[in-house]
């Protein structure tokens, strides 16, 4: 006969508690056995177990089991029976989530919902908890909530099926998206209401809010919106300015939302003095050199904050990491008067015993280390570990990157440095389509591996099929092909092109080749590119061939080899290459040809310059020049020729069209070039700070000339219009529009011009 010895009261759902129902005498067991188990694997529950068979058996160690079970949330419900000198186990397992379905799921990608969810214990296959649902439930509504749907419902049904399994299914009704209405602030008498609610990303619904989203009510956006007030009131010297207090306001319908900003300016104050105490390592110079802030001036937070930093940053440099500076200010309300003192404490100097590199499950860890201008085992430098973070960052393959410092236990003078990356995918496989309106309808395809096994080289094909230049390109690129980190990149391709507007369709020139290039570092921020190369230029046939074509063809022969050496420079400082509002971009490339049938020099150099200024206005400057000159007693090469007009030079243009026109209507361009560009970058109202969209005011001017013409003013071409700006999802969109200023009634006009892919 059984007798029973301890059970859960399972129903509560709380932790497994034993209530010895009939206590027994330790005995030796002979035999367990289990009861009741469908799914469950036999070893997990044994090896929960505190007793084996031989084992002296206890009501402590029933008790011990019943607790053990439970904690595999395995099982709705354990009792421990004894049948003479054998215990045996009676299961009841929890019911396995068999589906997970949503129904009314609108805001969020099913996918990914699906994810979070299994992360978070309810997935197929998993044992049912209510308790976890319940948790679902709350987050799922919290997540609602976070995008304003403010009235949006999620109801669980719990469907038993088959086999002791459930169906699961979120029934959601979203309503609608609460809209901010309405942005107040009172209390300013300094700046009217409108300059200080541009500052905010929150804004009232507009025509544009359906891109910006900017409607939407974010707890997370509003902090950083009042973030934004208060510094720009430290800014203009309101040191004493408070916020206090912020009210959101929620209609009864849930669709509205109100938010009233309660600040308290206070007096503005002028600095008076700054002065430097404490420990300077008897650098006083170098530290005075750092101060930003300027007696006289009314006082900047900013300029507090940025002084601060390039102390600390400065003690690092001298190993110093744990470096403490404090700004301290004597206020004098009486006169609106602040004088600052900026207290430094070096602390003690530490060297790097070691950096741990983790997150990188892909990427080798010498990929990353070789970034690393911080040495193990030698003074801390917070220089050299920013710019070891910023390469690092400029790789390309991580999503994010940290670089925390450590102290060593038992070892104050040094510490160890962890660098945690979170990796993002590196490779990429295109296909596609795109429509300018110089090429028409063009296919491309292209296969990508920044990170190709996880060794820092790229390797790609590309393939583009557009209507006045089609490409054949595999590519390969190690980035340190020698230890000290100078690049190797390899390039196979076949290119044909046919001059703009040919007459001929059968026309075309084909270019096969093949290039290597060495990068060499000659700074932390400046690379020289060396490079040699062998290409064949074939001249197709006479049908429709523009009559310099013909002319060279006839000279130098249809085929012409060349060995072109390349030498390249560049420098990027722009503060986004796709929607830049500050910054320099330079570069320089020279292609230089001195044997084969082909010689010849190729040079280009370009240099743009965005400059930031009242509100959110910047400008935008692009030079351009290209010069290309005949070498020896050759001609300089017809199908080297630079191009002029369209989008990327000078627009209202037709692509293409400026330059050289042949005598059968082909443009094909010239051996000099000149380009200059300028933008005026607009705020769309109600854009608040994106810049992913955006409207430009322009003016243009350039041409192409042949070898032989020198480069004139007078014959600059010009324009101006406006035009508007999209970084889309498939690459940067550029729409203008305008009318020419200086043009020759035999130019091309095309008021209305726009391209996928192309920057300035």
């Amino acid at each position: 006969m059984r007798r029973p010895i301890a059970a859960l009261c399972a129903g509560l759902g709380l932790l497994a508690a034993t209530f010895p129902a009939l206590a027994v005498e330790p005995f030796v067991l002979q035999d367990i056995r289990i009861e009741g188990l469908q799914r469950t694997d036999p070893g997990t529950v044994f090896g929960a177990l505190p007793f084996r068979v031989g084992d002296s058996y206890t009501d402590e160690k029933a008790a011990a089991a019943l607790r053990a079970l439970f904690a595999t949330g395995l099982f709705k419900d354990v009792r421990i029976e004894i049948d003479g000198r054998v215990a045996v186990l009676v299961i009841e397992e929890r019911p396995v989530v068999e589906s997970v379905s949503f129904a009314g799921l609108h805001e969020f990608d099913k996918e990914q919902l699906l994810k979070s969810l299994k992360d978070s214990g309810i997935g197929e296959g998993q044992p049912f908890d209510r308790a976890l649902i319940e948790r679902a439930e709350q987050e799922i509504k919290r997540q609602y909530l976070a995008r304003s749907l403010y009235g949006a419902e999620v109801v669980t049904t719990v469907t038993p099926t088959q086999r002791n399994r459930v169906a699961v299914t979120f029934t959601m009704s979203e309503g609608e998206s609460a809209r901010i209405r309405g942005v107040r602030i009172v209390g300013a008498r300094a700046f009217d209401e409108d300059t200080l609610t541009n500052l905010m990303d929150l804004a009232p619904s507009n025509w544009l809010s359906w891109y910006t989203k900017n409607d939407r009510y974010s707890r997370a956006k509003l902090n950083g919106d009042l973030e934004s007030l208060r510094n720009w009131y430290l800014d203009r010297g309101y040191l004493e300015f408070a916020i206090e207090s912020t009210q959101v306001t929620i209609s009864p319908d849930k669709q509205d939302i109100a938010i009233t900003v309660t600040v308290r300016e206070g007096q503005r104050y002028t600095v008076t003095g700054v002065t430097l105490a404490g420990d300077l390592l008897g650098k006083d110079t170098d530290f005075e050199r750092l101060v930003t802030v300027r007696p006289g001036q009314p006082y900047r937070a900013t300029d507090v904050t940025e002084t601060v930093k390039a102390f600390t940053d400065l003690y690092g440099s001298y190993g110093h990491a744990f470096a403490r500076v404090e700004p301290r200010t004597e206020i004098d309300r009486e006169n609106a008067r602040v004088a600052i003192t900026l207290q430094a404490d070096p602390q003690r100097r530490v060297s790097v015993r070691r950096i741990d590199i983790s997150g990188n499950a892909r990427t080798r860890n010498e990929v990353i280390r070789r970034e690393f201008r911080q040495l193990e085992s030698s003074w801390y430098d917070s220089q050299r570990i920013k710019l070891s973070k910023e390469r690092i960052d400029r790789l390309g393959y991580f999503k994010d990157t940290s670089v925390d410092t450590n102290e060593v236990p038992g070892a104050p003078d040094q510490v160890d440095l962890d660098v945690s990356v979170s990796e993002k995918p590196t490779g990429s496989l295109m296909l596609g389509m795109s429509f300018s309106s110089a090429d028409k309808l063009a296919f491309t395809a292209s296969v990508k591996q920044d990170n190709v096994f996880g060794s820092g080289n790229y390797l790609g094909v590309e393939l583009n099929t557009s209507k006045t230049a089609r490409s054949l390109v595999f590519s390969t690129v190690d980035p340190y092909f020698t230890i000290d980190g100078v690049s190797r990149a390899l390039d196979l391709y076949y290119r044909t092109s046919r001059p703009y507007n040919s007459l001929g369709d059968q026309y075309q020139i084909a270019t096969p080749g093949a290039a290597v290039r060495f990068g060499i570092p000659f700074s932390e921020y400046d690379t020289v590119y060396l490079g040699v190369g062998v290409e064949q230029t074939h001249i197709g046939s006479d049908a429709g061939i523009p009559n310099q074509y013909f002319d060279y063809r006839f000279h130098y022969g249809a085929r012409s080899t060349a060995f072109p050496l390349t030498l390249g420079w560049s420098r990027d400082s722009r503060d986004n290459v796709l929607a830049p509002n500050a910054g320099r971009y330079l570069r320089a490339n020279a292609e230089w040809s001195l044997a084969g049938d082909v010689r010849y020099l190729r040079t280009n150099f370009q240099a743009q310059q965005y400059i930031p200024f009242w509100q959110k206005f910047s400008l935008g400057l692009n030079a351009e020049v290209g010069l290309g000159y005949g070498l020896g007693s050759r001609d300089y090469p017809v199908f080297k020729n630079f191009y002029g007009g369209g989008l990327g030079s000078v627009r209202v243009f037709e692509q293409n069209s400026l330059g050289v026109i042949d005598p059968t209507g082909a443009y094909i361009g010239g051996a000099k070039k000149v380009n200059l560009n300028a933008e005026l970058y607009l705020p769309i109202p109600g854009s608040g700070n994106d810049r992913s969209l955006r409207v430009f005011l322009f003016g243009d001017a350039g041409n192409v000339w042949k070898a032989s013409d020198p480069i004139e003013l007078s014959s600059l071409r010009a324009s101006v219009g406006v035009g508007l700006s999209w970084v889309s999802p498939v690459g940067p969109l550029r729409l203008s529009w305008g009318r020419p200023v200086r043009y020759e009634p035999t130019d091309r006009i095309q008021r209305v011009q726009f391209q996928i892919g192309t920057v300035f």
